[in-house]
């Protein structure tokens, strides 16, 4: 997996610094904190819920609140770091992030909480397509950028969720501390955009790229269409688990300790971000068919799991879903690392943000409110179902494009 070199100029055209041994790392430790800050709240949901007394729409709710300001984010600064440059945009981006904590350590009722997680969203939409854009810049012919931009956000997404979750049920000031910790980490992060070199080059048109729009350049939408269904399934089942997981393991599965809330999530994404590792060597179209096939099931043992009762089926699929969630991950951003051009990279995982965060965010939302209409047995079940049958209907969509692939390719031979 390979991408073309990119131009790796300053802002002002003059001398540049060269990227400095650890960059890439650095970069790429950034881009983990912002996801680990983005699901600690996931096992605090709970807690929130019984002090303050809200339905369960209200918390999903909150939940999709977070996703909706990194999609504003998305449309209007997605593009932003290609003109200004990376670095700009991400010193930015850690400002807003540290004022999002500041609230998320004052909240006292659900308003707060919900611009917390309003402005959480917008910081972490600007920033992970210019960290993303920015490994890419940092790594342009060993293929390390696709990996690393597949598994870190799954590996902060899990440790996010666990460290939270111990943090709640062992330490003191369950819905203070990890935000605490959160924010003093934010100086070393600042620190680092601070001295990282500069990786692309300031062209015209930053403001005209403010301009709200999903674009999808045509000469990449062969390779992009036939993984959206995909990545829509992968981050619907992301989604179930962020907002809803902890309660299903408290209300369904009778798992009443907090750090179950951080486990249920881990064993979802610290898999995925373990299956990236373990299949870094296997081309994205490989990955495409078995993914979605291991998505599908882990969905199905996990629902058989809740309607049993049986936590060790439950968790078992959780697995078997975290490797097809790792393997769709890596399917997905190998491929638009490996086909986007230098000055159209963060653009162009604005897009694959913007997919992926609608299919986690849509659903989510469905969900919570289901689980106000319905019941949570009956909601989790319906949301469970919906899944599999996107799922599945990627596997199928993925093996007619293999066997039209094939036939074409044996067309001048017939």
């Amino acid at each position: 997996m390979s991408v073309e070199s990119p131009d790796v100029a300053p802002p002002d055209g003059g001398a540049h610094r060269a990227p400095w041994k650890g960059a890439f790392t650095c970069v790429a430790a950034i881009l983990v904190l912002f996801l680990a800050a983005s699901s600690a709240p996931s096992p605090l949901y709970v807690i929130y819920q019984q002090q303050w007394q809200f339905s369960a729409w209200v918390l999903t709710g909150v939940f999709a609140l977070y996703v909706f300001g990194l999609l504003g984010s998305l449309l209007i600064v997605g593009a932003l770091s290609d003109h200004l440059g990376r670095r700009p945009v991400l010193a930015a981006a850690v400002a807003l992030e540290a004022v999002a904590l500041v609230l998320f350590l004052v909240a006292g009722n659900v308003l707060v909480l919900s611009a917390a997680r309003v402005l959480q969203g917008i910081a972490t939409g600007a920033a992970t397509t210019a960290l993303s854009a920015a490994l890419v810049d940092l790594e342009p012919s060993r293929g390390r950028a696709g990996v690393v931009s597949s598994v870190a956000p799954l590996t902060g997404l899990a440790l996010g969720a666990l460290g939270s979750g111990v943090l709640v049920e062992f330490g003191p000031a369950p819905t203070r501390l990890v935000y605490a910790l959160l924010l003093g980490a934010m100086v070393p992060a600042a620190a680092v955009v601070a001295l990282m070199p500069e990786t692309s080059l300031r062209r015209p048109g930053a403001l005209a790229s403010l301009r709200p729009r999903v674009a999808m350049p045509a000469h990449l939408r062969a390779d992009i269409v036939p993984v959206v269904p995909a990545m829509i399934a992968t981050w619907a089942l992301g989604g179930m688990y962020l907002s809803l997981g902890p309660s299903v393991a408290a209300g369904l599965l009778g798992l009443h300790n907090h750090l179950v809330g951080g486990v249920v999530v881990t064993l979802l994404a610290g898999t995925g971000a373990l299956a990236v590792f373990l299949l870094r060597s296997r081309s994205a179209s490989w990955l495409l068919a078995p993914s979605s096939a291991l998505l599908g099931l882990g969905t199905l043992m996990s629902l058989a799991g809740v309607v049993e009762g049986l936590v060790w089926l439950s968790a078992a699929g959780t697995l078997v879903a975290g490797v097809g969630f790792g393997a769709s991950a890596l399917a997905t951003f190998g491929t638009f690392a490996r086909i986007a051009r230098p000055h159209e990279r963060s653009e162009v995982f604005a897009l694959a943000n913007i997919i992926n965060y609608l299919g986690n965010s849509v659903p989510a939302v469905l969900g919570g409110i289901a689980v106000t209409a319905l019941g949570l047995r009956t909601a989790t079940e319906i949301y469970a179902v919906a899944i599999v049958v996107i799922t599945f209907s990627a596997l199928v969509l993925r093996l007619n494009q293999v066997r039209a692939q094939r036939r074409a390719a044996m067309a001048p031979c017939g």
